[in-house]
């Protein structure tokens, strides 16, 4: 991929971006040992002695994902498709704890993890790969890792997955560790005491949630939405629970629950509404030639968190968000393809230079210059997802 990209500016203004190979060298898998990235903390400012140990909770289910790209259109029945590209990586919940970790917050994780070869994968890759705390998940005796393979076509994508359920205690904690932040899935109808828990002592829950099967689409079914200081909803969803007519108005309807209501609007962007503040805010987002759109909703949603407790404007939060999500799509895999500072910074660097770039829409990306260094960063091979798991090493 080596074309150009465009993004308009909120003031509808367009803006040239870069692809993501010419961002920055990167290999493809690194050794063991290699983590985030130290040289960017966006919290720097903000840490005290008494700061709880961790910035963000997680808590879920890892699965194994395996990627198919570069498909000409959906798998037909009775026929076999050759992808042209595929990777394997860690999945599930680790979406979001791995794009929270590259992007410099101290991130804990508690899962359950496969006893088999799939499990050790995702371990070490999450453990030691990327420096995420997993002292409250465990790898549960007998219990194979969940699998999804993913195909990617026409910018969509097709999902199959295949998983036991782990046991009842899997995989939250009794109580959660002390955190700045937790991110949490609601479930429809269902209630995780953890949620409670965690905003009883402080801690700032960010929550999104997935298609309500059921079709009741009723508010009064996320019961922990009471405990959530944000929620992240795409247009669709948004829509379905409030029952407006648009997503920005359905944004809105939902600060009657939430504080912060912020709804994703796919190739438009994104739109939010603080209730504290009174503040509104809309970024379009930036368009990219996608490889595989696996996990830049986490992604999104990593960035959002990020500056939210940096303490940004709330525009900047959604450009930010916005930004590391058209950077991961250009990358295989939901974990592994999300952005580390190294790459915003060579983005940002290299956007600048496009000829006939538009100064307006650049303004809207301006607070970059404050996070990112003057110098350009060391390179820092991110691991990505790759076609195997665990080449023999030579004798």
């Amino acid at each position: 991929m080596t074309a150009s990209t465009v993004s308009a500016a909120s003031d509808g203004t367009v803006m040239t971006a870069v692809s993501a190979d010419e961002r920055t060298h990167r290999h493809p898998q690194q050794d063991e040992g290699s983590h985030r990235d130290p040289q960017v903390d966006p919290l720097a400012a903000l840490r005290t002695s008494q700061d709880p140990p961790w910035d963000v909770y997680l808590t879920g289910t890892v699965f194994l994902d395996v990627i198919f790209t570069g498909l000409d259109s959906a798998p037909v029945r009775g026929t076999e498709s050759w992808a042209r590209g595929m990777g394997s990586s860690p999945g599930g919940v680790a979406n979001m704890a791995t794009a929270l970790a590259r992007l410099g917050l101290r991130t804990s994780l508690a899962a359950a993890f496969g006893d088999d070869h799939y499990g050790d994968y995702c371990w070490d890759a999450l453990a030691r790969g990327e420096g995420i705390d997993l002292t409250p998940s465990r790898t549960v005796p007998g219990w194979h890792s969940p699998v999804t393979v993913s195909m990617a076509y026409e910018g969509e994508r097709t999902m199959v997955s295949h998983g036991h359920e782990p046991p009842p205690e899997e995989p939250s904690p009794d109580c959660p560790p002390r955190a700045r932040a937790a991110v949490a899935s609601l479930t429809p109808g269902v209630r995780a005491p953890w949620i409670a828990q965690a905003a009883a002592r402080g801690t700032r829950i960010f929550a999104d949630v997935g298609w309500d099967d059921t079709g009741a689409w009723d508010l009064a079914g996320l019961a922990d939405l009471a405990h959530c200081e944000a929620f992240l909803p795409n247009a669709e969803e948004a829509m379905r629970y409030t029952g407006a007519g648009c997503p920005r108005a359905a944004a809105h309807a939902l600060t009657e629950h939430v504080p912060l209501a912020v709804v994703t609007l796919g190739a438009e962007g994104a739109y939010a509404v603080d209730r504290r503040t009174g503040e509104s805010a809309e970024v379009p987002a930036i368009a990219v030639e996608a490889l595989d759109p696996t996990g830049a909703g986490d992604v999104f949603v990593a960035g959002f968190v990020t500056g939210t407790l940096a303490g940004w404007p709330l525009a900047d939060r959604l450009a930010f968000a916005g930004l590391t999500a058209a950077l991961s799509v250009q990358e295989f895999g939901g974990s592994l393809s999300a952005p580390g500072w190294s790459e915003i910074a060579t983005w940002w660097r290299k956007v600048q230079s496009v000829e006939g770039q538009d100064p307006t829409a650049l303004r809207r990306y301006a607070f970059l210059a404050d996070l990112v260094p003057d110098e350009p960063v060391r390179p820092w091979p991110l691991r990505r997802a790759v076609p195997t798991i665990g080449f023999r090493r030579p004798a």
